[in-house]
């Protein structure tokens, strides 16, 4: 063997033990969390040796609670128990608000920052995975406003593949401000609950259409501009000009899009139109405003001011006999906790005294996602029947 072989040897040898070494250096103390434990505390815990104080955020929570460092920098805290639902969460670190590295479960949104936890009833909950035929869930990508390109995630339900021939109806669900397309699917679970409520014979089988609510950040975002500032108070000029934007979209893009490449039954009365929060503003806004395009209309945690309903959309309080025959459902629910109580509860009045046929829910609780898949549930089971 000559120099040049053995030296060949030498190097690669030194090079896999440079590798085993790297691959055997330690990552960490393996870290559990959130755990949930079978009286329904959960113990949360975040690897932070140089921290000075980590706190626990959550909306299981009044206020974040202190959590205590061990001997190697875990620090932990056990609450509860807490009412099981699902829950979004995050620590504060010296803070600094993260999310919990340990935890695979996310909140997607534009500006919050959290994990999730899901807290199991005895019984399984509406959104729980269960036992039963389930539904797909797809991303797409579609040609949207402005030469953008749009995303929006699509669920069909059980059986959507095999019954290649049958067509559904269509529920578009716009989540709320600066939450993402993925935000019904993954802290709803709007998948799951149709998935249920369909094994169960509640729910008549539906494409449910979940797009992204802010085109106008997206439209930055791919031009390689920043994104604009979250919109100033819901009814002011560029929080209609956004609403406005968002409708164009949904009416000639995203409904183009689904009817093309979905078995879309293509008519008012197989299309409805919901939302939360800033997705309940667009609901109203782009149902009103388009009452040939949708017969069932789901307004969570949302509303229109009264001088809006009497100038922009007179025509619906104007003629109650018109609307109530043209629409099939007008549903509006609100916590009685959730800071835009007041102003939703305003505009039940307002429908009232028009006269205009609606449903409402006022649930216990705030502006929360707990609160939003008791919405979707409910709906669900009115919708198309």
């Amino acid at each position: 063997m000559n120099r040049k072989t053995i030296a060949g040897v030498l190097f690669i040898w030194i090079m896999l033990c440079i590798s085993v070494v790297a691959w055997a250096q330690p990552r960490g103390p393996f870290v559990i969390s959130p755990q949930v434990n079978a009286d329904k505390t959960v113990t949360f815990r975040y690897l932070a040796p140089l921290a000075k104080v980590v706190k626990l955020s959550g909306q299981f929570l009044k206020s974040p609670v202190e959590m205590t460092r061990d001997s190697i920098g875990i620090w932990s805290t056990t609450v509860g128990p807490i009412t099981p639902d699902i829950y979004p969460y995050s620590f504060q670190v010296d803070g600094v608000t993260v999310m919990d590295p340990a935890n695979v479960a996310y909140f997607p949104n534009e500006r919050l920052k959290a994990s999730l936890v899901d807290v199991p009833g005895d019984t399984p909950l509406i959104h729980a995975m269960r036992d039963v035929p389930h539904g797909n869930v797809t991303y797409e990508y579609y040609p949207s406003v402005e030469g953008s390109t749009g995303t929006v995630v699509v669920y069909t339900p059980p059986g959507y593949n095999k019954a290649s021939s049958t067509k559904y109806p269509v529920f578009y669900l716009i989540s709320g401000t600066t939450d993402t397309e993925e935000t019904f699917f993954k802290v709803g679970r709007t998948n799951l609950i149709l998935d249920n409520l369909i094994a169960e014979g509640k729910a008549k089988p539906m494409i449910v259409v979940m797009p992204y609510g802010n085109p106008m950040a997206r439209i930055a975002e791919q031009q390689g501009k920043s994104k604009p500032a979250d919109q100033f108070g819901r009814d002011s000029e560029d929080a209609i000009k956004r609403a406005k934007l968002f409708e164009t979209d949904l009416v000639n893009h995203v409904i183009p899009y689904i009817e093309k490449n979905y078995r879309a039954i293509p008519n008012k009365d197989n299309r409805a139109i919901g939302g939360f929060s800033r997705g309940g503003g667009q609901t109203l806004r782009t149902a009103f405003g388009n009452m040939d395009k949708f017969s069932w209309i789901c307004c969570y945690s949302a509303y229109l001011f009264t001088p809006e309903m009497e100038g922009t959309f007179k025509h619906i309080g104007e003629n109650p006999e018109a609307t109530n025959k043209q629409l099939k459902l007008l549903w509006v629910s609100v916590g009685d906790e959730d800071f835009l109580y007041k102003s939703t509860v305003e505009f039940l009045d307002y429908l009232k005294s028009k006269n205009i046929n609606h449903k409402s829910l006022i649930t216990p609780g705030g502006h929360t996602w707990m609160n939003v898949k008791t919405y979707v549930a409910e709906t669900a089971q009115l919708l198309f029947k």
